[in-house]
This record gives C-alpha cells, sequence and structure tokens, in this order.
C-alpha cells in the first residue's frame, strides 16, 4: 500500500513538473515575441535612441512627460473593454502600422474618450442649445455617444484604407528595383534594403520590417508569411508566396521576382484602364446636376423675361 502511494505521488510531481515547466516554456516564448513585436512596432524612436546612447533630458517635456501619461491613461481605460475584438483590433492596427504608436489598449482607450467626449457634446446640445426635456437629452447624449464610439473605427478604415493603396501604387516600381538587384548579384534581404533605402512609404516601411525581423531570429518564411497577414492584400500576398514556395523549393528567386514584376504591371494597366473606362460614368452626375443647370441659366436667362411678358401679354 505504502508503495502505491508512493508511485502515485511521484508521478502527480512529475505531471505537475511537467506542466510547470511547459507553461513556463509558453510563457518565455510569448514574452520573447511580445518584446519582438514592441520593438518592431516602435515608432517613436525612444527605444532605438536610449540604445544609442542618448540622453533623456535631450527629450522634450511634450516627449518626456505628457506622451507617457496620455498613453498611459488611454491604456487604462482600454482594459475596461472586453477580450473578444481585441484580436480584431490588434490585427488592424498592424494593418494600419500602428498609426501614432497606438496600441490595443490606447485605441480602446481612445474610444472610450470620444464615446465620453460626445456624449458631453450631446447633452449639451439638447439641454441648452435645443432646450429640450432631460429625457430627450440623455437619448441625444447616447446617440452622440455611439458615434464618438465608432468614430475611431473610421478613421482606422481610412488610415488602412489609404495605406493599402499607397502599397498597391508602389509594389510595381519596387519590385522592379528588387529585380533588378536581385538580378545583378545580391540577395533578396539586400534587395529590399537597397529598396528601403532608396523610397520611404509604407511598401518600404514593411521591407524594413521583414529585414529586422529576419536580423532578429525568425525564419524568412515566417517573416513574410506575419508580412502577407498584416497587410492584408492581394497583390502582396500572392507576391510573398511565390517567394516563400521558391525558396521552399530551390527555385531561382530571380526568375519568380521577373515574373511577378511583369504580371504586376499587367495588372496595373488592367487597373488603369478601368479606371478611365469609369470616368465616363463618373462624369455623368457633376454634368446634370453642376454643369447644365449653369448653361441653361446662362442660355435661357435672358429670354425668360421676354418670354412672361410675352405670356402676360396674351393673357390680358
Amino acid at each position: 500500500m505504502g508503495y502505491d502511494l508512493l508511485l502515485g505521488l511521484a508521478v502527480s510531481l512529475c505531471v505537475m513538473f511537467f506542466w510547470i515547466g511547459r507553461r513556463a516554456t509558453l510563457r518565455t516564448q510569448v514574452a520573447i515575441d511580445d518584446h519582438l513585436d514592441r520593438y518592431l512596432e516602435d515608432d517613436s524612436g525612444a527605444a532605438l535612441s536610449y540604445m544609442m546612447g542618448n540622453n533623456l533630458t535631450q527629450m522634450s517635456f511634450i516627449e518626456r512627460v505628457l506622451i507617457p501619461m496620455w498613453r498611459g491613461a488611454l491604456g487604462r481605460l482600454g482594459r475596461l473593454a472586453p477580450q473578444r475584438n481585441v484580436d480584431v483590433i490588434a490585427k488592424r492596427l498592424d494593418t494600419a502600422a500602428r498609426p501614432y504608436g497606438l496600441n490595443v489598449l490606447n485605441f480602446l482607450g481612445l474610444k472610450f474618450i470620444m464615446a465620453t467626449m460626445f456624449s458631453l457634446v450631446g447633452s449639451l446640445l439638447g439641454l441648452v442649445v435645443m432646450r429640450q426635456p432631460l429625457a430627450t437629452a440623455l437619448l441625444l447624449a447616447g446617440a452622440f455617444a455611439g458615434v464618438g464610439f465608432y468614430l475611431p473605427n473610421m478613421w482606422l478604415a481610412l488610415v488602412i484604407s489609404k495605406r493599402k493603396g499607397v502599397i498597391v501604387n508602389a509594389l510595381p516600381d519596387a519590385l522592379d528595383m528588387i529585380v533588378v538587384a536581385v538580378e545583378a548579384g545580391q540577395s533578396f534581404d539586400q534587395a529590399l534594403k537597397r529598396v528601403s533605402s532608396r523610397w520611404h512609404n509604407p511598401l518600404t516601411e514593411e521591407f524594413d520590417r521583414i529585414t529586422t525581423e529576419i536580423a532578429l531570429g525568425r525564419t524568412r518564411r515566417e517573416a513574410l508569411t506575419n508580412a502577407s497577414e498584416r497587410i492584408q492584400l492581394s497583390d502582396m500576398s500572392n507576391l510573398l508566396t511565390a517567394i516563400v514556395q521558391a525558396d521552399q523549393l530551390g527555385v531561382s528567386i530571380g526568375k519568380v521576382l521577373r515574373v511577378q514584376a511583369d504580371q504586376m504591371r499587367t495588372i496595373r494597366r488592367q487597373r488603369a484602364e478601368a479606371l478611365a473606362r469609369e470616368a465616363a460614368i463618373k462624369l455623368l452626375f457633376p454634368l446634370v446636376f453642376l454643369i447644365f443647370p449653369a448653361m441653361f441659366a446662362v442660355l435661357l436667362g435672358p429670354a425668360i423675361p421676354m418670354l412672361v411678358e410675352t405670356l402676360g401679354r396674351l393673357g390680358g
């Protein structure tokens, strides 16, 4: 009986130690990924400046005090939000390249602040300006709060759309430069660095992030896959998928990039032709509602008094 108890205790201890070690390993990996993401997503340059030996006294009062206080307040407000939308917001912020250094908690805090401000504006509008009863003012404040809560989402969607448009427009020319650099003897990573040193736009920012992730220890496949999931563009996803497959199968990356560059130029020409076909339809509404009324007013304006006078004489 004593041996069975000792054996069961030993097995229980082994399972517990295994679970503790596994949890510690996963927590360490998550911490490493979190530090890596924070390093890659730091747009303020404060961490890099500190690593390069710059003194904090060289930073302005706004950078040292006000910005950290503002981000801390946004972060505390963001913790009040439920967890079900955190992953979606995190992906959208990654797609938007973390504008103004916002993380998920900062963005959620911003939504709460906008909702509070708009609710105050709605209540003041209902009570002071419109002089409505308290119940009507509360309903107006709730409606304004809803608008303020979703206004950051609309702003983030505009940022994502604008960024994707810049990437789509810059991708064919950047890919041509990468093809030239690779065919000249440089590696794919060196070609990305060369293009990034020549241009400064959202596409080159993604190239910089890819090369930085590779330099920090991630494989090329992981870096390219993360970029594809982060950008969420079909053109970019096809390009990065082709590069990953060429790297796995041992195919020449230069040939793959040449084919992708030709395809990108064809797609850009087709998009330009589609926009040219849509121009006639888009011009129809300004012509009908703006230009034609003005032309009729200029042409028929002098004749209207004469027509009125003539009809008046006939009626008399």
